[in-house]
């Protein structure tokens, strides 16, 4: 029994790490997004601004926050109204985020199926950007990494809500 929960607590540590590395990667990308921003304000100052800032700055930002989902559905930091369960108990409180934690798993699970629909359409047909003719479906590889790790989140923090719920 012992060995079963130290399994199950390695795993969870295992998948908060790695949610944890990816979430730092959105932040890498985020930090790369301003410095070419920061370098094309100062290159249009001199003449010689960063072609394709924008489209490097639509793809770049939307990696990174779909990077931050996972982290933020993990760690509990997504947005609630506390004010509703404010009066409830314990029991009640991990109820209610358990079941928020089962519809971000559905959500998660339906963007992840749509997207890779939306990944294999951009790549059929080919579209790129405008500028920089940089491929669409590139963008999605990293999103569906997210949305895969979001689930996962979702389900680990089910299974917290559940076994907080049963414990009180």
């Amino acid at each position: 029994m012992e060995q079963g929960a130290a399994r199950k607590g390695g795993f969870r540590r295992t998948c908060a790490r790695l949610i944890a590395g990816w979430a730092q990667c959105g932040a890498g990308v985020l930090c790369a997004v301003v410095l070419i921003n920061v370098a094309s304000v100062i290159g249009s100052i001199f003449g010689a601004p960063f072609a394709g800032d924008f489209e490097l700055t639509q793809v770049g930002i939307a990696v990174a926050v779909f990077a931050f989902l996972p982290y933020a559905q993990l760690t509990g930091a997504n947005v609630s109204a506390d004010i509703f369960t404010a009066r409830a108990g314990p029991r009640v409180v991990a109820a209610l985020t358990g079941i928020g934690s089962l519809v971000a798993l559905g959500f998660a699970l339906l963007l992840l199926t749509r997207m890779s629909t939306g990944l294999a359409d951009q790549k059929a047909y080919g579209y790129t950007t405008t500028i920089l003719q940089f491929p669409h479906w590139i963008a999605f590889v990293p999103i569906l990494i997210s949305l895969a790790l979001l689930a996962l989140a979702a389900l680990l923090s089910f299974i917290k809500q559940v076994e907080a719920a049963r414990n009180g």
